[in-house]
Formats: C-alpha cells, structure tokens, sequence
C-alpha cells in the first residue's frame, strides 16, 4: 500500500502507466479518491481529479456545514460547490452530510443546486447512498401510527386486562370518538351493545 506500506493493497490507481495501490481505507488518509459510480475507478493522489473551479476561498471563510474554518485555498480536503461557487466545505463534512440525506435529497447546502452538484461529488470521490433520507426511516414513526389499545376505565372488568380487546361482545374496545388516546371496554363503561361512540371524560 502507497499509503501505510502493508500488504494486501488491492486497489491500484486507473491512471495509465502508474502501478500505486492502496487499501481502501487508507485512501482518504493518503489523498486518493474512489469513484462510487458506474466503473469504480480509484486514483491516487498524484493522478486523483481535480475540482472544475479554479478558485480560492477568502480569509475566514467557514464550512457551510460545520462552520469551522476550512484552509485557505482548494485543497483534497476543502471543496466548493460547482454551481455557485459560494459554498465551501470540509470534504469529511460532505461525506457525512452525503450519507445522512442520500441521494435522493443530496444537492448544495447553499444555492440547493442537484445536477451540477451531484456529478461533481460524485466526480470527486463522495459516497452519496442511494436511498431516501435516513430520517423517513419506514419504522422511524411507527409509534405515531399505532392506535390506543387499552381500558382505561378507573377500574377494569375483564378478566384478560386492560390490554385485552376482543371483535365484539362485553370487552370490545372502544377509542375516545373525539382525541381516541383513551379507550374502554363496553362492559367497563356500562356501555350497551348498540352504542357506536365513546366520549372519554376529558373530551
């Protein structure tokens, strides 16, 4: 490996005529980029892609998405949007913002620009998952969906507990036709079985 000089490099650069390997993990401590798309190409650091933006950041400049100060001109580790050319970043905080949104909802943190963006990030050796958004994990909520599902009479009947609930019959369970965050069996409420609502006493 180019980098920690171990054995069991397995990737070499796709320059033409330069035979630097290196481990994947090395390759971010040793400047090397790897493109997560189509090919896979790896680069090392002598032969990696440069950013389309020839330009410089000014003194004081911070990471949009760390605001920490970045260096002072473009560097493998300080990056700047392609479209606005305002936006600039750490590379580690665009990986990490990369990871958390997906590709779904990856674009510039400033000007929100995708396209242009997205290719040159990808371009650039970023991992941008392809999947929606970590936080509309689908059972992020599922405690929002799930109904009441117990008596909350001030003294419970059924012989199965107040988690009990039964189709029909005496132990039905019925929700608070106004707030449905309280329920009651029919028999703890004295409720005939005709009766379709139910009102809690708070509602």
């Amino acid at each position: 490996c180019s980098v920690c000089h171990q054995g069991g490099a397995t990737i070499t650069c796709r320059e033409m005529n330069c035979d630097r390997s290196f481990h994947l993990p090395c390759a971010m401590e040793g400047g090397c980029i790897t493109q997560y798309f189509e090919l896979y190409r790896s680069f090392c650091s002598d032969h990696r892609p440069e950013q389309s933006v020839k330009a410089d950041p000014e003194k004081g400049t911070m990471c949009i998405i760390c605001m920490e100060p970045v260096d002072d001109q473009m560097t493998f580790r300080t990056m700047v949007c392609p479209a606005c050319k305002n936006a600039w970043f750490h590379r580690d905080c665009i990986q990490n913002h990369a990871i958390l949104v997906g590709t779904h909802c990856f674009c510039c943190p400033h000007c929100k620009n995708e396209y242009k963006f997205h290719m040159e990030m990808l371009t650039m050796g970023i991992r941008i998952p392809i999947r929606p958004p970590s936080w509309e994990n689908a059972q992020a909520f599922n405690d929002l969906v799930e109904g009441h599902s117990c008596c909350d009479a001030s003294e419970c009947l059924c012989p199965g507990g107040r988690e009990q609930a039964e189709e029909e019959g005496p132990w039905q369970l019925l929700l608070c036709c106004s707030c449905a965050a309280e329920g009651t069996h029919r028999q703890c409420s004295n409720l005939n079985p005709s009766t379709l609502e139910w009102e809690c006493n708070s509602c």
